[in-house]
């Protein structure tokens, strides 16, 4: 049909204009190139497809229902040509993101904001899934891009980080003074030795104060040994207290599982949540120990809901950046995008 493609539309053109020297001046070919033209075409379908006349042509009955089919195949590319040159005038365009929940609110929102505004024709499709349901989706082209947490790639595919992330242990100040009290253990509990052995009114202290921050020689003496006291109650609290983290399949929780193995942590109690908000709220209400990245939970931390636990040796920082498939030929709408992250 697709070699045959120009000879239809020659016999499209003919039995619009009636006239073989009408459609001849019209596609700019000679007389005898048009009736060779439909002639082949009439020996390939086995039918007569004009009654000619001294005055023109008409269609036979068969070339009738031919005609009907050509006319609407032709209509359609017409309308797809205006469509296309439409789409293109408009910046119009689909794009398909994989996204897990708390990178979409966190960090992909702010980027769509503002490209949306810039670009209101270009319609998208987001597609809400863990970073490695993501790289699935990617590798057999179900998406366009994806939001995902740095990891290891398949081969064809390309990674571009955008933002830093810091893994961080978060509680409420209530949970802390009273975790002693709630799990039975305040005798059992560990003090470096000028700490007061009693935890309650003394734990949230120190992790209130300044000796959270990252060590620096501006620090009085007092405030480092603080911090470094502090620290070693937060090995205590993550090892018997109920510490809420991802689930498994999680390249987050699989980030913290290395960490806390590399630094001889031993946690009893643990609570999987599939959600990083809801690891942010839990703790705010005082549930217990949450992992968290602490971009995530900048309002709840700055207005004291949750507090920062100190850490002897933080947990290493992760990117989170745009993935693509770079054998797969992008959409005009897709590359419009990434050089607007690029750029922003």
């Amino acid at each position: 049909m697709i070699e045959n493609l120009n000879n239809y539309y020659i016999f499209y053109t003919v039995a619009k204009a009636g006239n073989v020297s009408k459609a001849a001046t019209q596609l700019f070919i000679s007389q005898p190139a048009i009736s060779k033209t439909i002639s082949k075409l009439e020996q390939e379908l086995h039918i007569h497809l004009f009654n000619r006349s001294s005055r023109g042509v008409s269609l036979t009955e068969e070339g009738q229902v031919l005609y009907e089919y050509v006319e609407k195949a032709f209509d359609s590319l017409n309308k797809g040509e205006e469509n296309l040159k439409k789409y293109t005038s408009l910046g119009m365009g689909h794009i398909k993101i994989g996204v897990s929940t708390s990178l979409c609110k966190h960090i992909l929102l702010d980027y769509l904001k503002d490209f949306i505004k810039e670009n209101p024709h270009i319609k998208f499709s987001i597609d809400c899934h863990s970073t490695l349901n993501t790289m699935n989706l990617l590798k057999n082209d179900e998406i366009d891009i994806g939001l995902i947490c740095n990891t290891e790639l398949p081969k064809g595919i390309t990674y571009a980080p955008i933002k830093e992330i810091h893994d961080i242990f978060v509680a409420s100040s209530d949970y802390i003074e009273n975790f002693s009290l709630r799990e039975g253990e305040e005798e059992d509990f560990i003090f470096p030795e000028n700490i007061p052995g009693n935890i309650l009114g003394n734990v949230a202290s120190l992790f209130t104060g300044n000796c959270f921050v990252q060590k620096d020689s501006h620090k009085s003496t007092s405030a480092t040994a603080d911090t470094s006291h502090a620290a070693h109650l937060t090995k205590e609290l993550l090892e018997k207290s109920n510490l809420m983290v991802l689930e498994e399949s999680n390249v987050t929780r699989t980030h913290v599982d290395n960490y806390l193995r590399s630094q001889n942590i031993n946690c009893s109690q643990i609570l999987e949540i599939n959600n990083m908000d809801l690891l942010i709220d839990f703790a705010a209400i005082g549930m217990g120990i949450a992992s968290v990245v602490r971009e995530f939970a900048q309002s709840q931390l700055h207005s004291g809901r949750i507090i920062e636990l100190p850490l002897e040796t933080a947990i290493p920082e992760r990117t989170v950046g745009f993935a693509y498939n770079e054998r797969k030929k992008q959409s005009t709408a897709v590359r419009k995008f990434l050089e607007y992250v690029e750029t922003h």
